[in-house]
């Protein structure tokens, strides 16, 4: 039987006849090079007749802890702010006073957001081994050494040594962003090969990593003992989180829905190229910008808005009822950090139902959000050190904390909506592409929201209404 069939197969590929070999293989009227296996495997082939579907929603949910996985290292560096400032390098612990702990913040800023948005666009044009697999491993073992490194000098006694602390833990954090900002496109470069409400998955993540700190820091206020038990428990569950990153993505091709999508992303590809026949292959990357352009100026000023507000000026505006339901204890963590978090998750899971408004008009709420700047400095927005003489116009908390789910929903909706929309502006082929331009003007819009946010000090103190 196996030689007849062997020379069967012979007799009809030197023919150049299909092979027809079952009813639902001539339903889907294949080609014949198809038919013929010279570029179509068996397993293929069975999730090309029988696409599967994502069960469980298995695939979500690891592109949703790749999102988690994203901003895990900047918001665990950013809640253990006391560890940092009143502990490690606080007098008490020092036994006098430095400069280290009244700097750390704005260098702790720098370092993590500017290696981080260097690498991200770095990364789009000149990859790392030029394979996803290759930026996704070696970024996430980058990181989980610098959370381990991190851990070790918890655990040790740096009292005698503060500038060799403050030195290796910013060049840790310019490490630890520096591999976090190839992680970052390259995941949403992965997620852009699926339907686009993967993309959404990614971003979905982000906001809960936000949410799980804050929840996570309130927590600490009630129940941990001192800054170094907090910062232990903080640092090791970003581990844990990088190490789950890791595995869950060696799961994913063993998973027949990503399968599927990965290689229809694949055959796109070849399609074109066939069509395209002798051209060049080069990724013409200014033209996949200007393509995406519209969504892209799109995700960097919803992030350039955001930025400018929060943490900074948001994080600095005080209770103007000491009778408020949050004391001063707990107003900030509550009224900030959790308040934005929860509704920018809210946001983000809402974009997954519905998108709106269409991608030619996403433009008109994007820059209607803008507005929130001056209504967040008329608040009763008080800068450390500074002596304010704007009039604050805004002296009801209740609106104030209405101000900030506002901000914290229309980042989530409108972030997720202009990332989705972003690879559906250029050829399938290039989808990925145009996903890692979306990580880095998103990367792009927060730097620039930081750096502007640095002068909303300057405003309260010399612009009077």
């Amino acid at each position: 039987m196996q030689p007849t069939q062997h020379n069967s197969f012979t007799s009809v590929a030197s023919e150049q006849v299909p092979v027809r070999l079952t009813p639902a293989w001539e339903e889907n009227n294949l080609p014949n090079d198809e038919l013929n296996f010279k570029t179509f495997s068996m397993d293929d082939a069975v999730l090309e007749t029988d696409p599967p579907k994502d069960r469980w929603n298995i695939v979500y949910l690891i592109l949703v802890l790749h999102g988690i996985g994203i901003l895990m290292p900047w918001n665990m560096f950013i809640n253990a702010k006391s560890y940092f400032v009143d502990y490690k390098l606080g007098s008490d612990y020092l036994g006098q006073y430095l400069h280290y702990a009244s700097i750390f913040m704005a260098y702790l800023t720098i370092g993590s957001q500017l290696p981080s948005l260097l690498f991200n666009w770095l990364n789009i044009f000149c990859p790392i081994g030029g394979k996803l697999t290759t930026r996704i491993v070696w970024s996430i073992l980058t990181e989980v050494l610098c959370f381990v490194f991190t851990v070790a000098l918890v655990m040790i006694n740096t009292s005698q040594m503060p500038a060799l602390f403050f030195w290796s833990t910013l060049g840790s954090i310019v490490l630890l962003n520096m591999a976090n900002g190839i992680y970052n496109n390259s995941v949403f470069g992965m997620a852009a090969k699926l339907p686009t409400k993967y993309i959404g998955a990614v971003v979905l993540g982000t906001n809960l990593s936000g949410t799980f700190t804050s929840i996570a820091n309130i927590a600490s206020i009630s129940i941990t003992p001192d800054a170094r038990t907090a910062a232990i428990y903080y640092f090791t569950t970003a581990l844990f989180v990088l190490l789950a990153c890791f595995d869950t993505y060696f799961a994913l091709p063993l998973n027949r829905f990503y399968k599927y999508h990965e290689l229809i992303y694949q055959r796109q590809i070849e399609n074109q190229d066939s069509k395209q026949g002798g051209e060049d292959d080069k990724i013409p990357y200014w033209r996949i910008f200007k393509q995406a352009s519209p969504q892209l100026i799109n995700v960097f000023f919803v992030f350039f808005v955001t930025l400018t507000i929060f943490p900074a000026v948001h994080s600095d505006i005080k209770t103007s009822n000491k009778d408020f339901i949050f004391g001063d204890t707990y107003y900030t963590s509550v009224m900030c950090f959790l308040t934005f978090n929860v509704c920018a998750l809210i946001g983000t899971y809402l974009s997954t139902l519905v998108s709106w408004p269409k991608p030619k008009w996403l433009f008109i709420p994007v820059v209607l959000r803008v507005i929130l700047i001056p209504l967040f400095l008329v608040c009763n927005y008080h800068p450390i050190g500074v002596t304010r003489v704007m009039p604050v116009l805004i002296e009801n908390d209740y609106v104030f904390w209405a101000l900030g789910a506002i901000l914290g929903l229309s980042s989530g909706y409108y972030s997720s909506v202009a990332m989705m929309y972003t690879p559906s502006c250029v050829e399938p082929r290039y989808s990925g592409v145009a996903g890692m331009f979306g990580a880095a003007m998103l990367l792009t819009g927060i730097c620039s929201g930081i750096l502007f946010g640095m002068i909303t000090p300057f405003i309260v103190q010399h612009v009077s209404i």
